[in-house]
């Protein structure tokens, strides 16, 4: 393997690597550690054009994105995986009384159409971060609203792209409600 500073292994500052493949930050890439006898500590070398994602576990190219990019891509992620049921630690799903008083059949479907509801767009996802949609079951208006807390519920989380730092909060409820 031949040492490079080939944009595909070197990325511009206030920039993220992130695999081609499958969109995760979990990237490495070859480098050699250089020794600091001064500091007793390994240092990073030079890298080499060898990129591989621990997400999907392939070899890959990188792409470079913008921090603000990358963020809104690994909010929307959370967010997605959220409302796809696969929730992270801290996590919580809150249906409102009114969707329950319509039977489980009713709240089932809304979690089904939540889950699979695609149809965001710059009018109703201005940030780009999947975090609300509005659905319609049985004639009846519904919303789906997710919000970012602190891990005890306290405030806001001040980082949402982290989810060691943030409760995602997903709230469906009738429109009725609001």
């Amino acid at each position: 393997m031949a040492m490079t500073d080939d944009p595909v292994v070197a990325g511009a500052k206030d920039t993220v690597p992130v695999c081609s493949v499958c969109g995760s930050h979990l990237v490495m890439c070859d480098a050699w550690a250089i020794w600091n006898r001064a500091t007793g500590l390994w240092e990073l070398g030079p890298t080499f054009d060898a990129t591989f994602c621990d997400q999907c576990s392939v070899e890959t190219d990188l792409v470079w994105l913008s921090v603000t990019e990358w963020r809104t891509r690994r909010i929307r992620a959370l967010n997605d995986d959220l409302r796809h049921g696969k929730a992270g630690p801290n996590d919580r799903l809150v249906v409102t009384a009114g969707v329950v008083e319509n039977g489980k059949d009713f709240a089932a479907e809304v979690l089904q159409l939540v889950a699979s509801f695609s149809a965001f767009s710059p009018d109703n996802d201005p940030n780009g971060e999947h975090d609300f949609g509005i659905i319609e079951v049985d004639g009846q208006t519904m919303y789906f609203k997710i919000d970012y807390y602190t891990p005890d519920l306290q405030g806001g989380s001040e980082d949402p792209a982290d989810p060691v730092c943030t409760t995602r909060v997903l709230t469906i409820l009738l429109a009725s409600e609001y």
